[in-house]
């Protein structure tokens, strides 16, 4: 059963470590979103199952709220915030895929060769689920900085925020006030980027952030 738990608990660690790949390798808006949803699933799962190997009921809480949230309400509003909003369908990125790619490779690399040493005194299980979920921060991190669209640049911010959320639950004892103060915490940083997504599309007629920046030098030549 310990075997199980092992192998169970880095299999759903690194499917999500797999969607953040998938994440940055997509050129969609609609599969950005739906991949996300994806990965919200799959740190629900995490999740539960991190309660079930810890014998940590109120974890259960925490996976409710991951999938209800992020697995359906926060992905079905960016997609009619897409649809109202009528942004385009192709995601411009500041780097093409395939060096993305390669750099995301790398930071998974060095999620491990940080994690591995300092985590020596905490148990293999989460020194391991430690690494992965720092992997995803990093990735998550990667999207944002890639992206010129707001709305991934979003998407970027919530994949970060569930590496947070399975780096937390890995470590036994993560009071569950914590989990829920974080997820209360990512509704409102989507409540402030809903709300700032739509004003620059108000205000610009875009969403596309190098757009924004071109705008602003026009605006600092003429000053």
């Amino acid at each position: 059963m310990h075997n199980i738990g092992f192998d169970v608990a880095h299999l759903l660690a690194g499917s999500m470590l797999c969607l953040s790949f998938v994440l940055l390798y997509q050129d969609r808006m609609t599969a950005v979103l739906n991949v996300f949803a994806l990965q919200a699933i799959a740190l629900s799962l995490s999740v539960a199952w991190q309660a079930y190997i810890q014998e940590a009921p109120h974890l259960l809480i925490t996976a409710v709220i991951a999938v209800v949230m992020k697995g359906f309400v926060i992905p079905a509003a960016l997609h009619r915030i897409v649809r109202r909003l009528g942004i385009h369908r192709e995601i411009e990125k500041v780097i093409a895929a395939g060096p993305v790619m390669l750099i995301g490779l790398g930071l998974v690399a060095l999620s491990i060769l940080l994690v591995l040493p300092v985590g020596q005194s905490v148990s293999l299980l989460a020194r391991e689920d430690l690494a992965f979920a720092l992997a995803v921060i990093l990735l998550g991190l990667l999207m944002m900085i890639t992206r010129y669209n707001a709305v991934t640049q979003i998407v970027g911010f919530m994949s970060l925020e569930n590496g947070l959320v399975l780096a937390a639950t890995g470590a036994k004892g993560m009071p569950l006030v914590v989990e829920i103060s974080v997820a209360f915490s990512v509704l409102i940083a989507f409540i402030v980027f809903g709300i700032f997504v739509f004003r620059i599309r108000e205000r610009f007629d875009t969403v596309d952030v190098g757009a924004l920046d071109q705008f602003r030098g026009e605006r600092r030549d003429q000053t």
